[in-house]
């Protein structure tokens, strides 16, 4: 019994022994408990995010220089090849500049105007090797650049599409003041109310993935309103205009269509799951509008022509854009097959009946596309249909949401393109002399020629 009467003192004795060694034991523990709150709280920028998107911002590229430039090239008459390449790739320079030096301010300077960024970012300001840009998971990043290099593609291919409307007879000087006002004026703002969270169209709960109004209806309803101010080319309607090279269309048409991966996939800003849906939605959306097109010829001319699928491919890449990221790939089917037939009514009955020459036919393609598109979007999200909508989503409330969206670009870029282009006819006129339309702009603009007899 008096051994056991002992225990106690010497346990007592044995803790007190003990305790600096479990102090030791606990202070690393409490560090590392430390370190892990914070490393959760810390942003992560993923370097498969950031491969992911310097890639999708070299394939936009690709869709303009070459992809568009080839596609528009082979449209024109070979007269008029060069200076449309030229008219392309000096819109891609002149708005690289103008978005570091203050368009990416505009469009995400971190203000709370609904309709501008503010001044905050201009000349890159604050924005280093280490700052960074949200994405859309809480607490993944991007380097701020990789992001400023991305957007600055799509304002690049923007104000190149609507050269299309106003081909073969337009002064270049005009296409270099009145894209230098359109940035500004118009594609800055929407970028920001559409895409940025403080902008008006993004707080109405509008989704545009990758650019249906920001990109196609605001190019296409500018290309819509040039071509009647600038007017028809000589000839219209009576010459033979038909495309020179469609081997070189068809060619910018799948350069375009690889490039577009960028363009969708790309907007969804991370290499996840996202990412995967946007990439297979811009394949079927595609494939579904070149069989619906060509299909429509057939049965309207008898014939599937090679232009007819180039024109499907194009618009069901516009199609699918807003959506690719919230539609279902069976969704995306549907979309690409209804937005042919409706397109072809606009480039080959309604231009005919309103007598316009839109060159390239940038609004029946890229206009209407984008409001199919966009419009589309609001039907495809829901869970029902395959979309990635909430269980308590509603068709027709989101409808009405991407309207007023559509409805706001249309009016944004119709008035103000309108203001824009006879600023630009007052300061440098819009049209060359007939003579130069007539001899081709390759040699009368530029002082060479694509080809040599």
């Amino acid at each position: 019994m008096m051994k056991f009467a002992k225990l106690p003192g010497l346990a007592a004795a044995f803790a007190a022994l003990a305790l600096p060694a479990f102090a030791q034991d606990a202070a690393p523990a409490a560090e590392a408990a430390v370190e892990a709150v914070v490393e959760a709280a810390a942003p992560i920028v993923d370097k498969g995010d950031v491969a992911w998107m310097m890639m999708a911002s070299v394939l936009v590229l690709f869709m303009i220089i070459p992809g568009l430039a080839l596609f528009y090239g082979g449209l024109v008459r070979s007269k008029n090849m060069l200076s449309v390449l030229m008219q392309t790739t000096m819109i891609t320079a002149v708005v690289m500049i103008i978005w570091v030096l203050y368009g990416y301010s505009f469009a995400f300077g971190g203000g709370t105007s609904p309709y501008w960024g503010g001044l905050g970012k201009v000349f890159l300001s604050g924005v280093t090797p280490d700052s960074l840009a949200a994405t859309f998971t809480d607490g993944v990043m991007l380097p701020e650049y990789v992001f400023i290099a991305f957007q600055m593609t799509f304002a690049a291919i923007t104000p190149a599409l609507f050269i299309g409307a106003f081909a073969e007879r337009i002064k270049f000087s005009a296409v270099i003041l009145f894209t230098i006002l359109w940035v500004t004026v118009i594609y800055f703002p929407i970028a920001h109310m559409v895409w940025d969270a403080s902008g008006l169209i993004f707080t109405w709960g509008a989704v545009d993935f990758a650019g249906g109004t920001v990109v196609h209806i605001n190019a296409g309803v500018t290309a819509l309103v040039a071509a009647f101010v600038v007017g028809p080319r000589i000839g219209h309607r009576k010459d033979n205009m038909a495309p020179h090279s469609m081997t070189l269309t068809m060619v910018g048409a799948a350069m375009l269509w690889v490039g577009w991966f960028g363009f969708n996939a790309g907007s969804n800003l991370e290499a996840t799951s996202g990412a995967t849906l946007a990439l297979l939605n811009t394949f079927v959306a595609t494939a579904a509008a070149i069989v619906s097109w060509s299909v429509v010829e057939v049965i309207f001319r008898g014939k599937a022509s090679g232009l007819g699928a180039a024109s499907g491919m194009v618009a069901g890449l516009v199609a699918i854009t807003p959506a690719c990221g919230t539609t279902g790939p069976v969704g995306a089917i549907a979309l690409g097959l209804v937005v042919s037939p409706i397109a072809y009514i606009f480039v080959t009955k309604v231009k005919a009946m309103f007598n316009y020459d839109d060159s390239l036919d940038v609004f029946g393609v890229h206009g209407i596309g984008g409001m199919v598109g966009a419009i589309g979007t609001g039907i495809l999200m829901a869970p029902g249909l395959g979309g990635t909508g909430d269980a308590d989503f509603s068709i027709a409330a989101q409808v009405l949401i991407q309207a007023k969206a559509v409805l706001v670009t249309i009016a944004w870029a119709g008035i103000g393109s309108l203001v824009l282009l006879y600023i630009v006819k007052a300061i440098t006129g819009l049209r060359v002399p007939a003579d130069d339309e007539r001899q081709g702009l390759d040699l009368t603009s530029h002082g060479e020629s694509a080809y040599h007899a």
